[in-house]
């Protein structure tokens, strides 16, 4: 069985991106800057591989609201948005 990663207890937040994606550095500053903002101290965990690049999810879920965020490996038309990554991490959880 494969380990969860380094989640403990709470909110895990995610930055999918494809390998030479040229939004990847921009994506992380802005989450990084979100996570600070919302006040949550949550470690980013980021993930290289075939996705829809960049995607960034929150419990598993694309900010965006794809259906399927590890689908394709091509640049994203809709690229994470600050308010979106911020109602995200404001979301209730349960």
């Amino acid at each position: 069985m494969c380990a969860p990663g380094p989640e403990i207890r709470g909110i895990r937040i995610e930055l999918l991106t494809a390998p030479g994606c040229p939004n990847a550095a921009a994506a992380r500053a802005l989450v990084v800057d979100c996570l600070a903002e919302s006040g949550v101290d949550r470690a980013l965990v980021e993930r290289i591989g075939r996705y829809r690049s960049p995607t960034v999810l929150v419990d598993g879920v694309d900010v965006m609201g794809a259906a399927d965020p590890a689908a394709g490996d091509a640049c994203r038309l809709d690229v994470p948005t600050r308010s979106r990554i911020l109602a995200a991490l404001a979301a209730p959880r349960g």
